[in-house]
């Protein structure tokens, strides 16, 4: 008989689904060595963040094949582990969409009308009216910083009080901006027209401290920031400062860099400052959902059918990971590629509507659906908050409305094999190619028809020009003003005159000021910078 193994509090709504197929165990407060001493026994787990999933405990998990996450984040499982092992992690990234948004929406208006300030004054035998004078929200501009689907459920909210909303979300479309009542801009334009500002994105090198206090000067005087995504994304030093001198008339945060916030957070007990501890998902709702969600997947995979919401990798046969494994780290990295030159200079994003992976010469053996899934991995993982795999790349690309085709052709006309990734976006199709020599040479060998020989590493500056005379020596002289050392380069062209590509391999960071210059060199059409 099935056996499933609850070891952390989840709703009885959950349970009862797991009973359907299963015996239940519900287990909670298990230490990790009593935890590694029963999980033998058991063909799921199902847990919230309490109990830790050490690579101990599924090294004696020789039954289990799931673990449920309820709740979206996994990091007290470990993944890693648990994928070598042929265990599928789950978790459920929205069944608490409606209760982060609902959450921000009570602190923009408690922000707005000090509620917190005046029910502590007046608790305290205080009848101060005067000193607890708000702000309207109604005809306000907010600002909304990731419109995923935290993001644009604030902003369909935010509209019903006739709010004027502006969003900034690069891989965002026009359409979806629409549906929810918000118009896609960029982030100084965010920064300088909103009177509230709110963030959705995930916490990453490139969103840790994005706002901080060189944005807090390009903002109105009297700008409220709220926070109920991730800790870090807003540089909580920085706005105390902001909100003593006057800058900022206010914030409201639920979540913060570290958790739960040490006594010398600069937020805490900050006049002006609202703080929850990180109830963004604490509603009897929201634990229900999750609760269910992870529940259903287990049924599913324990009956053969695949999870919605799976975080790691499927199992793929010895000999096909084997022959996948290189294409699969190329498609990746060229998903990647794909997504970072579509980013737009301004700030605003180019959203990919649809991807072509074609498949050209000998790919006999390769699982080649798997490629196709790792190229969307690397899309969309620059794009989005929840994990992006091989398993739930598909269905995260349909939701954004990516329409993905795959072809095959056993003709080719300059290597063995050669995998083609074309996507399309409003501005018009980028078409990458890319090869493998021997067993693990990885090389992008075409971007939009430009010769290139590169191997997908470390950070590239990209160049599109007028091919003339010294721009290579300008572009190199800048870099080398600014001690930005070039460890390699690939140069591509049209015709004599035409439109060249540039690759420059660099081994120093190149600030946003030296891209600036780099742009504004004559004949230069674009310059942008690439991260593997």
């Amino acid at each position: 008989m099935l056996k499933v193994l609850v070891s952390d509090p989840i709703a009885e709504a959950g349970i009862a689904v797991l009973r359907r197929v299963a015996q239940v165990d519900v287990q909670i407060g298990l230490s990790e060595e009593a935890l590694t001493n029963i999980i033998g026994s058991y063909d799921a787990l199902a847990v919230r963040s309490e109990t830790k999933v050490t690579a101990n405990v599924l090294a004696a998990a020789s039954r289990l094949r799931i673990i449920g996450r309820a709740g979206v984040g996994v990091d007290n499982i470990d993944v890693k582990a648990a994928t070598e092992k042929g265990v599928v992690v789950v978790n459920s990234p929205q069944g608490n969409t409606i209760a982060a948004a609902e959450l921000t929406v009570a602190m923009l208006l408690a922000l707005a009308r000090n509620i917190p300030q005046a029910h502590a004054s007046l608790s305290a035998g205080k009848w101060e009216r005067k000193k607890f004078v708000g702000a309207e929200v109604y005809a306000k501009t907010l600002g909304v910083v990731g419109l995923g689907k935290i993001g644009g459920e604030v902003a369909r909210r935010a509209r019903a009080f006739e709010m004027n909303v502006l969003a900034y979300d690069p891989f965002a479309t026009e359409e979806s901006a629409r549906h929810y009542g918000a118009t896609l801009v960029s982030l100084d334009e965010i920064y300088r027209n909103s009177d509230y500002i709110t963030v959705h994105v995930p916490l990453n090198a490139k969103t840790r401290g994005m706002i901080g206090a060189e944005q807090f000067g390009l903002m109105k005087d009297g700008v409220r920031i709220i926070n109920c995504a991730r800790g870090g994304v807003v540089d909580e030093a920085a706005l105390a400062a902001a909100i003593r001198s006057g800058k900022v008339a206010g914030a409201a945060f639920d979540v913060f860099s570290t958790e739960p916030p040490a006594a010398d957070n600069p937020l805490i007990g900050l006049e002006g400052c609202i703080v929850t501890p990180h109830l963004g998902a604490s509603t009897e709702e929201a634990q229900v959902n999750v609760a269910v969600d992870i529940a259903e997947q287990i049924c599913d995979v324990l009956e053969g059918r695949p999870a919605r919401a799976a975080v790691n990798m499927p199992s793929l046969s010895a000999d096909a990971l084997a022959l996948a494994k290189p294409w699969l780290i190329l498609a990746e990295k060229m998903g990647s590629l794909q997504t970072q030159l579509a980013r737009e200079l301004d700030g605003r994003g180019t959203a990919i509507s649809s991807i072509e992976v074609r498949f050209e010469g000998e790919f006999e053996g390769v699982p080649t659906g798997t490629v196709t899934r790792a190229v969307l991995a690397g899309i969309l993982t620059p794009m989005l908050s929840d994990p992006v795999n091989l398993v739930n790349a598909p269905t995260l690309a349909a939701a954004r409305g990516i329409k993905v085709t795959e072809t095959s052709s056993s003709a080719h006309a300059e290597y063995t094999a050669m995998l083609s990734v074309s996507a399309s976006t409003a501005a018009g199709s980028r078409v990458l190619c890319g090869t493998v020599f021997g067993q693990s040479d990885i090389r992008v060998v075409h971007v939009d028809g430009y010769r290139v020989d590169l191997v997908p590493e470390g950070t590239m500056l990209l160049t599109q020009h007028t091919d003339r005379p010294g721009m290579i020596g300008a572009v190199g002289t800048l870099l080398g003003n600014n001690r930005v050392n070039i460890a390699g380069m690939h140069l591509g062209r049209e015709n004599v005159g035409g439109r060249a590509l540039m690759v420059l391999m660099v081994d120093d960071a190149i600030s946003d000021s030296l891209l600036a210059e780099l742009r504004a060199l004559p004949g230069m059409e674009t310059a942008r910078l690439v991260q593997f």
